[in-house]
């Protein structure tokens, strides 16, 4: 993977398949601290001990699909290639929390990517679950949360062209409104 969002995606995808209903995403970028933080918690299934122990083993998966795992343990190569490192913490019945640091200035610190095409993308695969998505840029916040979102447009699809149209240029806009470049 290429982006930051790409892994994003690939992480928030084990969460929908653990049964998380919400999935909050959080990305700060702390340009004093030379910090990029991504953290993607969710309320699924969670995973005991010894499934943590092998996250970042290539040649583990929970899948029955495929019998390699690679989203966590390139993540975690490429937040170690970037001066950072990974951490997950989960238990089971009380859902998982991946968090990947970067050094933000480290020249291969790959790019944050489009993270409004990766949001409607989580959006349109499941419409049943809610995400939340919160940047940070030093002192200035973008918030998004698909639960208000589906209340504010009633009986209109969350997964409707024009809302979807809607919140891609909402998130592009309020990205570029707090100063964010990761």
């Amino acid at each position: 993977m290429l982006e930051l969002s790409l892994h994003i995606l690939d992480i928030v995808e084990n969460s929908t398949r653990a049964r998380a209903k919400t999935v909050l995403i959080t990305i700060k970028e702390e340009t004093e601290k030379d910090l990029l933080t991504l953290e993607i918690s969710d309320d699924g299934s969670g995973m005991d001990e010894t499934t943590l122990k092998r996250l970042t083993d290539p040649f583990f998966t929970t899948k029955s699909v495929r019998k390699i795992g690679l989203g966590l343990p390139l993540l975690a190569q490429a937040a170690e290639t970037a001066g950072g490192t990974l951490a997950v913490i989960s238990s089971p019945g009380e859902g998982t929390k991946v968090t990947a640091l970067f050094k933000l200035s480290h020249i291969d610190r790959q790019p944050l990517g489009d993270m409004a095409s990766t949001f409607i993308a989580m959006i349109t695969g499941n419409p049943d679950k809610d995400f939340i998505y919160r940047h940070v840029h030093n002192a200035n916040e973008y918030l998004l949360d698909t639960r208000e979102i589906k209340e504010g447009i009633e009986d209109v699809e969350i997964t409707n062209p024009d809302v979807l149209n809607f919140l891609r240029e909402n998130i592009k806009r309020g990205i570029a409104d707090i100063g964010a470049q990761a």
